[in-house]
């Protein structure tokens, strides 16, 4: 009996460990004001020509926000408006728009 206990608790365990992680949405990010003015508060642009945001990938937005910060990207609009965001404000915009529905709401 004590070992179809154990095996089951054992079973229990592995079946957990199998199932994705429950992530919750990112919070609000206190920064996000300027970047809504142009990709939108849930990454769909509002301003013509600016990409939307919403879905892309988190690494993607990460990299991308990178290359805005230090040239590789040459857009000087970017670059003023990211440049005296810290790493940790810069992670929480990826992150929102990262986990924002690609599709607009109806």
């Amino acid at each position: 009996m004590r070992i179809l206990s154990t095996a089951a608790s054992c079973l229990a365990v592995l079946a957990s460990a199998l199932v994705p992680a429950q992530t919750t949405s990112p919070s609000r990010p206190v920064r996000l004001g300027l970047c809504a003015a142009c990709h939108g508060e849930t990454g769909h642009a509002t301003l013509p020509g600016a990409p939307n945001l919403a879905g892309q990938s988190l690494e993607y937005l990460r990299s991308a926000l990178a290359q805005y910060r230090d040239g590789h990207r040459d857009a000087p609009v970017m670059r003023a408006a990211i440049g005296p965001l810290s790493e940790a404000d810069l992670d929480a915009l990826a992150h929102w728009y990262s986990a924002q529905s690609p599709q607009a709401a109806p």
